[in-house]
C-alpha cells in the first residue's frame, strides 16, 4: 500500500493513451453528461453540491501538497500556485464559495481549456494505480466540472467581455509565472522550456517562439468556448424578432 503514495517513479509509469488514461477521459465526458442530465435534480441541491466539490478540491490539492512534504519533495519550483491549473483550481474554490460572475468568466475561459489540455496529454509521471494518478484526473476534472456545473445549473453564461478578461488575466498570469521562474528556477506555464514528457507544445515550435504560438491558440481556443452561447444568442434574437 505504501507504494501507492510513494515517489518510485518506475514501479507505476504513466503512459500517454493507456487503457487507464482513456478510462479516465471517459469518466471524464461521461462525469460532464451526468451534470447536464441532473441539472434540475443538482439546482435542487445547489447548496451540498457545491459544498461537496468544494471539498473535493481542497481536499485532493491539499494532499497533494502534504504527499509531496511528507518525503522532502515539496519544492517552491513547482508548488506555487503559478500553473494554470493551480490558478484554476484557486478560482474554482472562490466560484464555489461565492458564485461570482466575474470569477466565472475567467475561470470558465482558462479553467477549461488548461484543464482539458492537461486531460488529454498530461504532464504525469505516475501511472495508475497510484495516488498521484487519480489526484491529477480527479482535480482536473472537478475544474472543468465545476465550471459546466455553473452553466448547466447556475446558467452563467460566458460573454466577450469575459474572453478579453481571462485574456488579460492570462497574460498577467504569465508575467508573475515567468518572475517566478527566474527566481525559482521553476517551469511554470511552461515558459522556461516545453515539458518533459511530451505534449501540444511540441509541435508549437522551439523556445521561446513556441510562447507565441501557446498565446495564439489559447485565444483561439477561449474563442470556441464563446462561439456556443454566440450562435445560440444569435438564434434566440433571430426567432425573437419573427
Amino acid at each position: 500500500m505504501s507504494k501507492l503514495f510513494g515517489h518510485q517513479y518506475d514501479l507505476f509509469p504513466f503512459e500517454v493513451f493507456s487503457v487507464s488514461h482513456f478510462l479516465m477521459i471517459a469518466i471524464f465526458f461521461c462525469g460532464s453528461v451526468v451534470l447536464y442530465r441532473f441539472r434540475d435534480s443538482f439546482r435542487k441541491y445547489d447548496q451540498e453540491a457545491r459544498g461537496s466539490m468544494f471539498f473535493v478540491l481542497f481536499l485532493l490539492e491539499t494532499l497533494y501538497h502534504f504527499w509531496l512534504y511528507k518525503d522532502g519533495y515539496w519544492d517552491i519550483s513547482f508548488t506555487l500556485p503559478l500553473q494554470l491549473c493551480s490558478l484554476s483550481l484557486v478560482l474554482c474554490l472562490i466560484l464555489l464559495s461565492t458564485r461570482a460572475q466575474f470569477i466565472f468568466q475567467i475561470v470558465y475561459f482558462i479553467g477549461i481549456t488548461g484543464a482539458f489540455m492537461a486531460i488529454l496529454t498530461p504532464e504525469l509521471f505516475l501511472g495508475f494505480p497510484h495516488f498521484r494518478f487519480f489526484q491529477f484526473f480527479i482535480t482536473h476534472m472537478f475544474i472543468i466540472w465545476t465550471c459546466l456545473y455553473f452553466v448547466f445549473v447556475h446558467k452563467f453564461k460566458p460573454t466577450r467581455k469575459g474572453l478579453f478578461a481571462s485574456f488579460l488575466f492570462l497574460n498577467g498570469s504569465a508575467g508573475a509565472a515567468f518572475i517566478a521562474n527566474k527566481l525559482t528556477g521553476g517551469n511554470y506555464m511552461f515558459l522556461a522550456h516545453k515539458p518533459s514528457n511530451g505534449s501540444l507544445l511540441d509541435y508549437f515550435g522551439p523556445f521561446p517562439y513556441y510562447i507565441l504560438t501557446l498565446e495564439a491558440v489559447a485565444f483561439f481556443l477561449f474563442f470556441l468556448l464563446l462561439i456556443p452561447f454566440a450562435l445560440k444568442n444569435r438564434i434566440s434574437r433571430k426567432l425573437y424578432d419573427k
